[in-house]
């Protein structure tokens, strides 16, 4: 059996300390040690071995590595990796090679009407992450061609975990969730030290329901800004 890192140093196999940065090690190293996520473990090394899985496993805790625990400052949920080839990076809302996804296309559409940002070029949406914007999917990897074909093996178990600790560790975080999916995760947080904003999803199924015009962006920041901090640059 080949080795696999899943941003391991010694490989999934190895067992060795994920590269997720010390604050959020610390809030999650109970989850590394559960049964469940041996289980995950086990079922992504067999994946690996006869399929090609995404995102490759060094971006697999990118949203981790990007964005430290203590600097988060508002949160983006995603579902699942886009799952062609060049699409998953690591962080939600994916862009597919250099070009944006349709939903992130409507994102940077509604960032443009709000904030007057030009629309980019490309998706890479790194900028934000390394300005304390935590991008997660709920599930985290995704087998070639099967749209949520890793849900329901452990990661959205492990991520929920990743969403209580920035409630519990944090405070002030905006959370900005978009769909039915991402407002499910609202128990997770506590809504007396966080900000929560809800929208519809962003793809261009629904986003004529009530993304386009939510002023998210723009409230995002004036919530940040009110506490003292900076607001966050959403160009890239």
């Amino acid at each position: 059996m080949s080795k696999w890192s899943l941003g391991m140093t010694e490989g999934m196999n190895a067992r060795k300390r994920p590269d997720i940065g010390d604050e959020w090690y610390a809030a999650l190293h109970d989850q590394f040690e559960a049964p469940y996520f041996a289980d995950l473990r086990a079922f992504l090394i067999a994946e690996r071995a006869t399929k090609t899985i995404y995102p490759r496993g060094n971006d697999i805790f990118k949203a981790f590595k990007s964005t430290p625990l203590d600097r988060v400052r508002v949160v983006i949920l995603g579902q699942d990796p886009y799952h062609g080839p060049g699409q998953a990076h690591g962080l939600c809302f994916p862009f597919r090679g250099d070009a944006a996804s349709p939903s992130l296309q409507n994102i940077f559409s509604e960032i443009n009407r709000e904030l007057s940002i030009p629309v980019p070029l490309d998706g890479d949406r790194s900028p934000w992450a390394d300005r304390g914007v935590l991008l997660l999917n709920a599930t985290m990897t995704v087998r070639q061609g099967e749209a949520g074909s890793h849900q329901g093996r452990g990661w959205e178990r492990f991520t929920d975990a990743a969403i209580a600790a920035v409630s519990a560790h944090r405070n002030g975080v905006v959370f900005l969730l978009w769909g039915r999916f991402a407002q499910e995760k609202s128990a997770l947080i506590d809504g007396k030290r966080h900000y929560i904003l809800k929208a519809p999803h962003p793809s261009p199924l629904s986003a004529h329901r009530g993304f386009f015009g939510c002023g998210h962006f723009e409230h995002t920041n004036t919530l940040l800004v009110a506490q003292g901090g900076p607001p966050i640059d959403w160009s890239t």
